[in-house]
């Protein structure tokens, strides 16, 4: 079967049509803005050198559809009136859904039958309705919770008042557009368990519903775990307070990802050996910073380019989120040679005492414990570096391209 893929953003480093193109099996990918060298050039002549991470090498002889005009228009705001995040998404999601839907519609030829549409949600619902509609098959992925997630944020914004720099309010149509695209859809495509489990309780048939994890690659020229450029230590005698074990948070610093437990963690182990450096843009008040032991730093949101440099001075890595549909930074710190230290509610990547451990959600006390137990045996943290190498692998492209041609089979059998 042919496949047409549709996604708003650089989701994944476009790792899906990727894939498919290697496999000989993508018609076209539509998407809202691609940097060809005309607009990369643009973009480095106007500062604006972001536009060249709209583009992917492996999709240079690849069919691709773009709404550049519209999209640097819509992205300055013209023509809109001021709407929170989520009334954006909306608005972006409808209006790119309703161009690719009228594409198309033009085409001629096309066996829609024979054809597999792929989106990501919010973006998905007129082109996969217009084309099931033909007898196409559909598949959105849906990369978090959504109203699951949403109600336990709220939920901790009242355990922990005065904590959160705003709070958004989303609105029902966001929700209500989601459930519809679930709905049209042959195929709900989720990153973790986690996220499958709540789509459950927001009424998708579990039939319906396939975890596929997230693919990962490394940068190019970034030292991989095990390897003799990761520059970890073969073994660790002991922990001091001139040598203290490094532990990393990188992410949003926000209640989701579960900064108040690890600011908890902290306090409980101020008078340990260990100090914490808290990388990414702040989302949590000045109060709430202030709160925190002076063994943390708050380093603030950084470029890409430096976080190799974290990675690779951290011990460590600590993932305490009450939610997210996969985190993909567990996957980077392990390709680094980090032990990671996560909750369930994410993406399934820790196999807990052998690369790294598993702690439950919404619990600083556990989450203090854990990492005092690496303190008190630093040779097991050892061992769980060498143990990342492995790990890595399972989250390959190649073993995207497997699940892909999975679903292909599942659809065709239908």
């Amino acid at each position: 079967m042919n496949w047409i893929c549709s996604q708003i953003g650089a989701r994944e480093h476009y790792a899906v049509p990727r894939v498919l193109h290697r496999q000989g099996k993508l018609e076209t990918l539509y998407t809202d803005f691609w940097a060809n060298s005309f607009w990369r050039g643009l973009g480095n002549l106007a500062g604006r050198q972001h536009l060249s991470t709209r583009y992917h090498q492996d999709l240079s002889d690849a069919r691709v559809r773009s709404f550049n005009l519209s999209t640097v228009v819509d992205s300055s705001g013209f023509g809109r009136k001021k709407v929170n995040a989520y009334e954006w998404f909306l608005a972006v999601g409808s209006d790119f859904g309703e161009s690719v839907t009228e594409i198309l519609k033009r085409k001629r030829g096309a066996d829609w039958k024979e054809t597999i549409f792929f989106g990501y949600d919010t973006g998905f619902l007129e082109p996969a309705r217009w084309l099931r509609s033909r007898g196409g098959k559909t598949i959105v992925c849906q990369m978090d919770p959504s109203r699951f997630e949403v109600d336990l944020l709220k939920a901790e914004e009242k355990k922990w008042p005065g904590w959160a720099k705003e709070s958004i309010p989303v609105p029902e149509e966001y929700f209500r557009r989601r459930e519809e695209e679930w709905k049209v859809a042959d195929i709900v495509m989720v990153n973790s368990e986690w996220t499958k489990s709540a789509l459950i309780r927001q009424g998708v048939p579990e039939d319906k519903l396939v975890v596929v994890p997230l693919a990962f690659e490394k940068a190019s020229g970034a030292p991989i775990s095990g390897s003799p450029g990761s520059a970890k230590p073969d073994s660790i005698t002991e922990f001091t307070a001139k040598k203290p074990l490094r532990v990393l948070f990188l992410g949003q610093v926000i209640l989701r990802k579960g900064i108040q437990y690890l600011i908890e963690a902290a306090s409980l182990l101020r008078d340990e050996p260990v100090q914490f450096d808290i990388v990414g843009p702040l989302g949590i008040s000045k109060a709430a910073l202030e709160s925190a032991p002076p063994t943390m730093t708050f380093h603030g949101a950084i470029s890409r380019d430096r976080a190799p440099g974290f990675f690779g001075s951290s011990d460590l890595f600590v993932l305490p989120t009450i939610s997210d549909g996969f985190a993909l930074t567990q996957i980077e710190a392990m390709a680094h040679g980090l032990p990671v230290i996560a909750t369930p509610n994410c993406g399934d990547v820790v196999t807990s005492g052998v690369d790294g451990l598993i702690v439950p959600a919404f619990d600083g006390k556990a989450l203090a414990e854990a990492i005092l137990s690496l303190v008190r045996d630093p040779e097991r943290l050892v061992a769980m570096s060498a143990a990342t190498a492995a790990t890595i692998e399972k989250f390959s492209l190649s073993k995207l391209g497997d699940h892909l041609i999975a679903l292909e089979g599942r659809l065709s059998a239908h």
